[in-house]
């Protein structure tokens, strides 16, 4: 298990002076990002030798959101590997103990020059370890969605969305959900958070969003304007 600890800064609270979800979602990819430079194989061996961690699936399970000045604990371990996919658990504590979040994830290593995803090689099983997977539901590849749909406005992807692989950041995309739902006055306050990854959207690309009633929650379609996904987000609020 690899750890980091932090405090909650002003510049990361929404305005009721808690933990935004962006800045949550940023939280849980910046540890990864830090375990992978703790064992050598972070961004400048990912440049070298053309390949990139690309998120399938989240899912985000959220009990609490910590204060401004709150000092936490950001944990994640890789729990298992099967065939192309590798399984990601993470937690966000407080240093007191306190839970605020625990998340689930899929994972699959792209081959930037070959355009498509490829088998691990050996240096990435140093990421594999035999920390229990958290007690969640399964993390699911595909989320239905059916029926009709309210439209939010469309969004052009500037510099701001992107990432260093060039495409929209993953935590991104929740982020535009989140406003498609204010923006159609659907707002919520979720307790669980599932992403669905279809396509990589990049500079200038047009998003739609389409937000669609689903059980316990929302969902909401993040559109190519031939209709595909570039992925599907559902926010479910606890029962």
């Amino acid at each position: 298990m690899y750890t980091f600890e932090s405090r909650v800064r002003y510049s990361e609270c929404a305005s009721d002076a808690r933990l935004s979800l962006l800045r949550l979602v940023n939280y849980l990819q910046d540890c990864s990002c830090f375990q992978s430079e703790s064992l050598g194989i972070g961004i400048e061996d990912m440049k070298r030798n053309h390949y990139a961690w690309f998120l399938s699936a989240w899912q985000i399970e959220i009990e609490d959101l910590p204060r401004f000045n709150t000092p936490i604990a950001v944990s994640t371990w890789c729990y298992g590997v099967k065939r192309l996919l590798a399984s990601r658990n993470f937690t966000i504590e407080g240093q007191d103990g306190t839970p605020y979040v625990r998340a689930d994830s899929l994972w699959f290593l792209y081959d930037t020059k070959l355009g498509r995803p490829v088998k691990f090689p050996k240096s990435q099983m140093a990421y594999l370890e035999d920390t229990p997977r958290l007690d969640m539901p399964p993390t699911k590849r595909k989320i239905d969605v059916k029926g009709d749909f309210a439209c939010a406005p469309a969004i052009t992807v500037t510099r701001q969305h992107l990432d260093t692989n060039g495409h929209v950041n993953n935590a991104q995309y929740i982020q535009m959900a989140l406003d498609a739902l204010e923006q159609t006055g659907q707002a919520l306050v979720p307790w669980r958070i599932t992403v669905q990854y279809e396509s990589m959207a990049l500079l200038h690309d047009t998003v739609e969003p389409q937000v669609f009633e689903s059980e316990g929650g929302r969902t909401v379609r993040l559109a190519r304007p031939d209709g595909e996904p570039y992925a599907i987000v559902r926010i479910e609020v606890r029962s």
